[in-house]
């Protein structure tokens, strides 16, 4: 399965724990758009001519956007790439952003499925974000939504905020249930060098995180959603049956994807690029119509290693036939000596052909997974 993301690298205000490349203001915007209708041109052969099946717009905050906007960038990757029937179109909203004019416009659109920012339904915890919205727009966000015929929604999540007690934080899921929203990515907050957040941390303007405090709000997490019939099926992803991303599960099941936009990351199976996280230098490059990107061959240990970072995170997990097939017997042998310590700790399970990990190994998914590295 073959995928878009789009990076809008526009935001109304940097939220303090984000390490994402993005922008305080809509300046560049036009420039931005011109420079990203190019580079869709000039990577029209990224796929070979096989079909997409995913277009996803992330950022920073792709709703900021006009209707105009999003459809010219839409119209130019149809003219440009073979596009499947159906496709999964996602566009990430912040709860401030959906208007009923703007829910309107997005429902005319081909857009047919919503990632809304919500992060909390608690004040406190939007405002030690530095959110811009307030838990009432998010509370309303999704009912709107619903009202003008979107389905196939998704919300964000945040747990591990030092000011989300645990009463709170049961009460956020309470809130999710009773929307019936068929998916929700939850993610424990962390602290990333050069953030915002990490300044006023050691500056002692904010509390700091609690790492205990993050692994009870995980595991209260999963019982939830397991006792709502929700399936974990990846990490820091739930779901009702059928409604996975199908964008997201292309990284996690090993499929290509084309990044357009500054920073933005692409994987054709071979190699890896990235593009230059510079708004100025994205648009001057494309200006005289080159792709400002790096490129990685990757070598059979990285594809290995990728391999198993990625299925281990997921239900559908790894398998042995396929580190075979991909790898070979080395590999598989490699595996399988690695394996034994952590079936034996039942962190990992093997079940239906496939090794997974079970609620305890979730909590210590990436150290597991580096242990089978080479």
């Amino acid at each position: 399965m073959n995928g878009i993301y789009i990076h809008i690298p526009f935001c109304r205000q940097k939220c303090n724990y984000c390490n994402f490349f993005s922008i305080a203001s809509l300046r560049y915007n036009s420039d931005f758009i011109k420079a990203l209708l190019i580079e869709i041109k000039l990577q029209k052969e990224y796929f070979s001519h096989e079909k997409i099946k995913t277009i996803y717009f992330g950022g920073g905050t792709p709703s900021m956007l006009s209707i105009g906007e999003i459809n010219s960038i839409l119209n130019a990757i149809n003219d440009s790439f073979s596009i499947e029937k159906n496709t999964e179109i996602t566009i990430e909203a912040n709860p401030d952003d959906l208007s009923v004019e703007k829910i309107i416009e997005l429902k005319n659109s081909s857009i047919n499925r919503i990632s809304v920012g919500i992060q909390s339904f608690n004040d406190d915890d939007l405002h030690y974000l530095n959110r811009k919205h307030n838990s009432e727009q998010a509370k309303n966000s999704i009912p709107l939504l619903k009202d003008f015929g979107f389905e196939n929604i998704s919300i964000d999540l945040i747990y591990g905020i030092p000011t989300l007690t645990e009463k709170n934080w049961d009460k956020n899921l309470d809130i999710f249930f009773s929307m019936e929203i068929p998916h929700l990515s939850a993610y424990s907050l962390t602290v990333e060098k050069k953030t915002i957040l990490d300044n006023l941390i050691r500056k002692g303007k904010a509390e700091n995180i609690s790492e205990s405090q993050s692994i009870q709000h995980f595991k209260h997490l999963i019982n939830r959603m397991e006792e709502k019939n929700y399936i974990h099926y990846e990490i820091s992803n739930f779901s009702k049956p059928d409604c996975y991303s199908k964008h997201n599960s292309i990284y996690w099941t090993g499929g290509k994807y084309l990044g357009l936009g500054p920073s933005a990351h692409s994987f054709n199976g071979n190699s890896r690029q990235w593009n230059v996280a510079n708004l100025s230098k994205y648009i001057q490059s494309l200006k005289n119509e080159n792709v400002p990107a790096e490129i990685e061959i990757l070598n059979k240990n990285r594809k290995y290693n990728e391999y198993i970072m990625t299925s281990l995170r997921t239900i559908w997990g790894c398998k042995e036939d396929i580190i075979k097939e991909k790898f070979g017997e080395n590999y598989l042998n490699n595996f399988l000596k690695t394996s034994e310590k952590h079936l034996q700790n039942r962190t990992l399970i093997f079940q239906n052909e496939k090794y997974i990990l079970t609620k305890s190994g979730k909590l210590f998914a990436d150290g597991i997974a580096s242990d089978f590295f080479i």
